[in-house]
């Protein structure tokens, strides 16, 4: 059995997140169905996170322990002739048997997409949450600089019975604009569920006035969800990258 890190892209608009789960269409149930009928014996392909129903990826990695005569080249290829048009594999390559795409994950790279223009755009309507009017990009700026650094992401979290550590550290929120796009780019060592959505809907808050810069630091030490903004819609954000040694 050799151990293979697979890079995937995905738009999950008509998917139930990434995670296999019963009933639902989701993404890492259709690359596990594909590898199993390659393989001829099922197949559980790790991801290196859960990303929410209707998420987006341009570089989910994952691996797969697999028996298989074909090269990775060719792995990559079978997989690509079978999935549906909107999953791709981008990349597939022999790594160490000791590679775990989760617990080896050492940053990830995620991007939340809006869009404040006169004239909705049509064709990439699918990747971007549209907005009334243009927020302030300064003061959001200033709120992004609070919620950098190690911080108790309880508030931030969909999940109020969270057990684990709500602890996670975020590198660098950068927000720039452009034209009518205004894109929210965030790297931390990880997050939790909704986390950077919770966080792009709280910048927003403070961006239309609704908030002040530092009522985000409030946020973040209250033990109250409510204190935070709310959860900007799962349509604007994509994975863009997952870091490794």
């Amino acid at each position: 059995m050799k151990n293979y890190k697979l890079i995937i892209e995905y738009d999950g608009s008509r998917y139930y997140g990434w995670q296999r789960q019963p009933g639902h269409n989701t993404i890492q149930g259709k690359v596990e169905n594909i590898l199993s009928i390659l393989c001829g014996k099922e197949i559980e392909v790790i991801g290196a996170g859960r990303t929410d129903a209707g998420v987006h990826a341009r570089g989910m990695a994952a691996n797969a322990f697999m028996d298989t005569p074909l090269s990775a080249e060719e792995i990559r290829d079978y997989l690509n002739r079978y999935l549906p048009d909107d999953i791709a594999v981008r990349e597939v390559r022999e790594a160490s048997p000791r590679f775990h795409a989760r617990y080896n994950a050492i940053g990830k790279t995620y991007r939340y997409t809006c869009f404040d223009g006169p004239v909705k755009s049509v064709f990439d309507r699918k990747y971007y949450t549209p907005l009334c009017e243009a927020p302030d990009l300064e003061r959001m700026r200033r709120a992004a600089r609070i919620l950098e650094g190690e911080h108790d992401f309880r508030n931030f979290c969909v999940n109020p019975r969270m057990k684990k550590s709500t602890v996670r550290r975020v590198d660098r929120i950068d927000i720039e604009r452009e034209g009518d796009y205004l894109l929210f780019t965030v790297h931390g060592t990880g997050f939790l569920q909704n986390m950077v959505r919770i966080m792009v809907g709280t910048l927003l808050e403070v961006g239309f006035g609704r908030m002040e810069p530092e009522q985000v630091r409030e946020a973040l030490e209250a033990r109250e969800r409510q204190k935070a903004g709310p959860t900007a819609p799962a349509q604007g954000l994509c994975l863009l990258s997952v870091d490794y040694d």
